[in-house]
């Protein structure tokens, strides 16, 4: 399949499982080219380095992957589960770019490819901010930017949305066109222990998600999880798995709990709020390129 989205991932993997399995399904989709993954929030080297081991747990050793910001626009503290990073070995083997800022790659691989690379970005939004403010051409550049975060249905924080409500903000108000999908709708889905059971046995990547998502049920204390950015990469590669409504996107910077998002209906707007979801063939497309990216690297 010739693919039809050349893509950047944007990411704090390491903490919640769910960064590496939306990896995970990137590598497993045909009609993706992922041309980057850049990390956010925290140590973001080790996140580099555990994205690098997941690609070449898929036979993608050629990957570019490079750290970005560390702390946030909006000098929110950073959050950190602790556990990043133990379930691999000799992390410090593993090699990244770290001669550029995420920033800068993010601005420099769009311009070389204007209206033809989609950014999903499913951490603190970071060092999407960072490149709007390098080069205000990057949120004309971008062909769309997917994103997980924010809550629609009611005026909750979310996590990535209020550790850096500021960067935030700057995003939506750049003008960049966007597909958002929020807790309202990732909280429909679920990865049960049976869809765990597919996962693990697709190789050595399905192995190490499997340890991946077993340490997060654990930190949880739930025998399950939800897929949230996974859903922004399946917004992505199957739209017909998801509505969604044009909207105007506000960030509330000035409020008791800063990060509160807000949706006002606008046919004109080029941001769209993903506003249903078809729970059980989401899931199981999910799972399913997981399972093709496991067998497509080692055994």
């Amino acid at each position: 399949m010739v693919a039809r989205h050349q893509v950047i991932f944007d990411t704090d993997i390491g903490s919640d499982v769910d960064d590496a399995l939306a990896l995970a399904m990137l590598f497993g989709s045909p009609e993706v080219d992922l041309l980057g993954v850049t990390t956010v929030y925290g140590d973001t080297a080790v996140r580099a380095r555990i994205a690098r081991r997941l690609a070449r747990l898929a036979g993608r050793n050629g990957l570019a992957v490079v750290p970005g910001a560390e702390q946030t626009l909006s000098g929110e503290q950073v959050w950190w589960a602790g556990f990043e990073g133990r379930l691999y070995g000799d992390l410090e083997g593993e090699a990244i770019m770290d001669g550029t800022s995420a920033a800068r790659f993010l601005v420099d691989t769009t311009a070389a490819r204007p209206g033809e690379v989609d950014v999903v970005a499913v951490g603190p939004l970071t060092n999407i901010a960072e490149a709007i403010r390098a080069d205000a051409g990057f949120a004309r550049a971008v062909r769309r930017l997917y994103v997980m975060g924010g809550r629609f249905d009611r005026p909750d924080a979310e996590h990535n949305f209020k550790s850096d409500a500021v960067a935030t903000a700057e995003v939506f108000r750049s003008g960049i066109p966007v597909t958002v999908v929020g807790l309202e709708i990732t909280t429909l889905a679920r990865i049960e222990p049976d869809h765990l059971t597919r996962i693990g046995a697709a190789g050595a990547l399905g192995r190490q998600l499997e340890a991946e998502v077993r340490q997060w049920w654990g930190y949880t204390g739930t025998p399950w999880n939800h897929p949230h950015d996974p859903l922004a990469v399946l917004a992505m590669v199957r739209p017909d798995l998801v509505g969604t409504r044009p909207a105007q996107i506000r960030i509330d910077l000035n409020g008791e709990h800063p990060g509160v998002s807000t949706a006002t209906d606008d046919p004109e707007s080029t941001s769209y709020v993903v506003n249903a979801l078809d729970i059980a063939a989401a899931v199981d497309e999910t799972v399913s390129r997981i399972e093709a990216a496991g067998h497509s690297g080692p055994s």
